[in-house]
């Protein structure tokens, strides 16, 4: 826009310019001719002709100068607006410990974490490839797919997924019992990425079946090219005995490839063939196919057809429950020495069964090493503890797309959809929930991560270094990455747009702090160590722009002060306007938005995010200009007086935030009309008194981020007055973990709109109960007068919040997103292995720096 805008002036000064040079001179000389004697007409027309020839000569000039600028610098595209210009400084992803056998090594995995099996590659348009079912359910079969909680699965998850080239799930569906397990290998003769194979093997609770009857189950296994290569179905398909060749293909990355089938029992296949650009709909096009045969044959199988050309193929595997198949993708047999014979004979079959086993036991073994929990907890514990890292693992997936940002305020950018498309971007992440949340968000990344480095530390490098390589030349990172259409599908439109002015916490620097730690402790391997100093000193500009952006565009009024932009300030149906970037919410905050704002846990994660920069900086040394600047910001963020006059409320005894607030608000009931003047009802918030410049007296997580960062000092009696908070029941203590927000709250566990239910206002969330236990074992270990204190209350908690998790696990088959403070049941999303996960660690004791 800016460079048009100046070939638009320039344009309009050459035209002005050409008038003052023709116009004027001539209709002077016209004036002239009429008064003068002939004595001087010749002079006055050679003067004239002078004019005109400057005029000319002059306007020649600048359209010669036009034409070559214009050839020099033909037309420009607009400048490329600032909220989605990629961070210019080399991308993380292109270091060499990112490339060559780690990168290949990667390659193919269970990255399609929103289907309840799905394969694809790390590529932006992959071959995919994913498993279906027919469940039954009140005598009425249903499509089981996409991950979703009204297909009332009551299991699922992986038991066991080591995060690169095995993984074994449980699937109980009414009284369908499914296995599935997953395994990669890389052998002589596969293409780039090697080969894989998966088992399935279908099952049924015999408790719900007469003796003498049997049923059939109905698989489909299906393979889709996302570039729109064509595939071809393989030649003997319809005669499975042994092994059978399902479909066939080639691509670029990977060369000739093959889909193979074996059988232990005998199968019967059918198929059918599409073709279409997304595959988000697959579901769709399959039921249809069913439907149609189910109408015109009465018989429930796809209908062995094919569009032209198609890039996606279905296949129907069914047989008498209980059977088992064994599928087989191997690569690069487009070479005579692709041994491809050899290498299915490996991936199926009895070869399989070994390798699978053998795959569980490494992952056992390495399980224990990790988190060394046999000696500390019982074997229903242990079970969780696999599925928390498993599921964790399993649920990583590979994306890519565009993330739709909001116009800028203030823009002059014309936009008539009202949003900006980010660049194209690939990222690879863990995600919160398969069901709910199956895509990347940037606070709960950092929570994951605290996991996985401990498991596989380039695993998490990886994951780190495609979120940071996210970040545009401001420094923002759009904070939940809805990329693809497979992705877009699951998300309500209100959600889709990222707001370049809201941030969201800095959690990714909670695991980079803890590599910092263990690299000084030299908890590493030599090239561990110096892969992890190389992915900090290219990620240290990057996580300083990170920093200042927090730091310019979240500053409050007070030095040292912080406060979440974008909540709402005309809401008139929320009791307390949401702070959504916060992470946290619905947490209450002051009751009237306002730039005098200070936010207490804001604070604290700019207190990470500089502590942990300057950290950085120190391992290279003279590598940062800002590493004094860093050094200082940190005193003063940590400086405990300072954080006293701010946040301090010496009769609750509690850190609190700071605003315009007022206790003396509700919500009422309004008439209103609607539609053809009918009367209803709605709810509207109601203020009773003016607000007031107050510390918010709302105590809960937020009052105790002080203490997770370890800021009060030891001696100081305040730590005391933390502790009392903690185990108090009429406050924050429950006997399943501590509750989000405290009993005296006047906003605990109340709606915040008539369909808003309370969310951070009293459940139990494991990210924060970790946070805390962390600390109060850091107290429970360092010298001061409430040491044993701290470690009681530690081994208290501690215990409560692993035996409720194992208790709901059992119960229901899931990790919940939360917990009921009352009974401790779990709520919300299940099958919720983000944060919740961190369970793990609190099992096996593991606290990071401390």
């Amino acid at each position: 826009m800016t460079g048009s805008g100046r070939r638009s002036s320039a344009r309009s000064r050459i035209k002005s310019k050409t008038d003052a040079n023709e116009d004027g001179p001539l209709r002077n000389a016209g004036d002239h001719r009429r008064n003068t004697t002939r004595d001087h007409t010749s002079l006055r027309l050679l003067n004239v002709n002078i004019k005109m020839l400057l005029g000319f000569t002059v306007f020649t000039f600048f359209i010669i100068w036009f034409l070559i600028n214009r050839l020099v610098n033909p037309d420009q595209e607009p400048e490329t607006p600032r909220v989605i210009t990629p961070f210019p400084a080399p991308k993380l992803m292109d270091l060499p410990m990112f490339q060559g056998e780690h990168k290949e090594s990667l390659y193919w995995g269970t990255y399609r974490p929103h289907v309840y099996l799905g394969i694809r590659a790390r590529t932006p348009r992959s071959l995919v490839a994913g498993l279906m079912w027919l469940g039954v359910k009140d005598g009425r079969y249903h499509l089981r797919h996409v991950c979703q909680d009204s297909d009332e699965l009551s299991k699922y998850g992986w038991s066991r997924h080591n995060g690169r080239d095995f993984g074994h799930q449980l699937l109980v569906d009414q009284d369908l019992i499914l296995e599935t397990s997953f395994l990669k290998s890389k052998g002589d003769g596969s293409g780039y990425g090697g080969d894989w194979a998966v088992r399935l093997d279908l099952q049924s609770e015999e408790s719900r079946w007469n003796n003498d009857m049997q049923r059939t189950g109905y698989l489909f296994f299906y393979v889709a090219d996302e570039d729109g290569n064509t595939l071809s179905l393989g030649r003997d398909m319809f005669d499975i005995h042994e092994s059978s060749l399902l479909a066939i293909g080639s691509r670029a990355d990977i060369g000739g490839w093959q889909l193979h089938l074996k059988g232990m029992e005998s199968l019967e296949v059918h198929y059918s063939g599409f073709r279409t650009p997304h595959i988000h709909n697959l579901s769709d096009l399959v039921l249809e196919n069913l439907a149609a045969q189910a109408t015109m044959f009465n018989r429930l199988q796809l209908s062995d057809t094919s569009v032209s050309s198609p890039n996606i193929l279905v296949f129907q595997i069914s047989a008498r429950i209980p059977f088992k198949a064994d599928i087989a993708f191997v690569s690069g047999t487009g070479v005579k020495t692709s041994r491809v014979e050899e290498r299915l004979s490996s991936l199926t079959g009895t070869s399989l069964t070994s390798l699978l086993k053998e795959k569980q036991s490494e992952f056992d073994a390495k399980f224990e090493n990790c988190f060394k929990m046999a000696a500390k907890l019982d074997s229903e514990s242990v079970v969780v503890g696999k599925a928390a890292i498993g599921n964790m693992l399993g649920g990583i997936g590979y994306f890519y797309g565009q993330s739709k940002v909001s116009l800028p305020k203030n823009t002059k950018l014309k936009n008539h959809d009202n949003f900006l498309l980010y660049w194209p971007a690939e990222l690879y992440t863990a995600v919160p929930s398969r069901p709910f949340f199956p895509r990347g968000f940037l606070w709960d990344e950092g929570f994951h991560q605290l996991l996985i480095w401990h498991w596989d530390v380039r695993i998490c490098l990886d994951i780190l270094g495609h979120w940071l390589d996210l970040m545009n030349t401001d420094g923002w990172i759009p904070r939940e990455q809805i990329l693809g259409a497979e992705a877009l599908s699951k998300v309500p439109e209100e959600f889709v747009l990222q707001h370049p002015t809201n941030g969201n916490p800095p959690t990714l620097f909670l695991v980079l702090r803890e590599l910092i730690y263990a690299i000084k402790k030299n908890k590493f391997t030599a090239t561990e160590s110096n892969e992890i100093s190389s992915f900090l000193e290219r990620a240290l500009v990057r996580l300083e722009a990170w920093f200042q952006w927090f730091n310019t565009t979240q500053s409050g009024k007070e030095m040292s002060s912080y406060f979440w932009h974008g909540r709402d300030t005309t809401t008139i149906r929320e009791l307390n306007p949401k702070t959504l970037s916060s992470g946290l919410d619905d947490y209450p905050r002051a009751s009237h938005p306002s730039e005098e704002e200070r936010h207490l846990d804001l604070r604290c994660w700019m207190l990470l995010a500089v502590d942990s920069l300057h950290s950085i900086a120190e391992l290279f040394e003279s590598s940062s200009e800002h590493k004094k600047e860093y050094g200082s910001t940190a005193m003063l963020l940590s400086d405990f007086k300072i954080l006293n006059q701010l946040h301090f409320d010496f009769a609750y005894g509690a850190y609190l935030d700071f605003g315009n607030h007022t206790e003396k608000v509700r919500l009422s009931w309004k008439e209103i009309k609607v539609g053809n003047n009918y009367p209803a009802r709605e709810l509207v918030r109601e203020v009773l008194e003016k607000p007031e410049l107050r510390l918010v007296p709302h105590v809960g997580y937020v009052s105790l981020f002080p203490f997770m960062e370890k800021i009060i000092p030891p001696d100081s009696w305040i730590l005391d007055k933390q502790l009392d908070l903690i185990s108090n029941r009429s406050i924050l203590w429950t006997d399943y973990g501590l509750r989000s927000l405290a009993k005296t709250s006047s906003l605990y566990m109340k709606h915040n709109t008539e369909h808003d239910p309370p969310y951070w206002r009293g459940p139990i969330w494991m990210n924060m109960n970790y946070r805390i236990l962390a600390a109060l074992y850091y107290y429970s270990q360092v010298n001061g007068p409430y040491r044993e204190r701290a470690e009681v209350i530690y081994d208290k908690l501690r215990g409560n919040l692993i035996r409720n998790v194992v208790r709901n696990y059992h119960q229901t088959g899931f990790l919940w997103e939360q917990y009921d403070q009352k009974k401790g049941k779990g709520k919300g999303a299940r099958l919720f292995t983000g944060w919740t996960a961190l369970v793990l660690l609190i099992m096996g004791e593991v606290y990071g720096e401390t």
